[in-house]
Order: C-alpha cells, then sequence, then structure tokens
C-alpha cells in the first residue's frame, strides 16, 4: 500500500502531524484506536469520512516510518 496518495502534513493542522488527507483525523489517532482494540470496521463505522484505505495508509505510514529511523525510544519501553 503506497500511503503517500493518503498522508498528508500542515503546519496549519494539527500542529503539523501526520493526517488523513482532506481531513483532521492524525495517523497517531488511528494508532491509538488499533492499540485501544478496534477493528478496521470499527474505526470506518465511527470516522465514515475516511475508507479502508486511509486505514492501510495510516498503519503502513508508521510501519515505514519505524523501519526507516534509527532511534529507539528507551525509556518508554524499559518503563
Amino acid at each position: 500500500m503506497n500511503w503517500k496518495g493518503h498522508i498528508t502534513v500542515d503546519p496549519a493542522i494539527l500542529v503539523g502531524k501526520p493526517i488523513i488527507k482532506g481531513t483532521r483525523i492524525s495517523v497517531e489517532l488511528i494508532l491509538d484506536r488499533v492499540a485501544d482494540g478496534w477493528t478496521t470496521e470499527d474505526i470506518l463505522t465511527s470516522y465514515p469520512n475516511i475508507t479502508r484505505e486511509d486505514v492501510l495508509a495510516a498503519l503502513n505510514f508508521a510501519a515505514e516510518l519505524f523501519r526507516e529511523e534509527t532511534f529507539v525510544a528507551v525509556a518508554k519501553v524499559t518503563a
């Protein structure tokens, strides 16, 4: 899944957090919902202005970010 057509960053929206293009729904919000046990269907029901592809793009964006970055939040992991 190519996330680049679905995810954007605009400093004027949510202080520049990555969002689903054309919305104010952040990648962070999608990740939080998944971490809380929500299914894709739950997310789509609660946020009807996004698509299944948008949700997958958010997950792919986060996965790519972690693959490419060389940092580890050691304090978070060991807490």
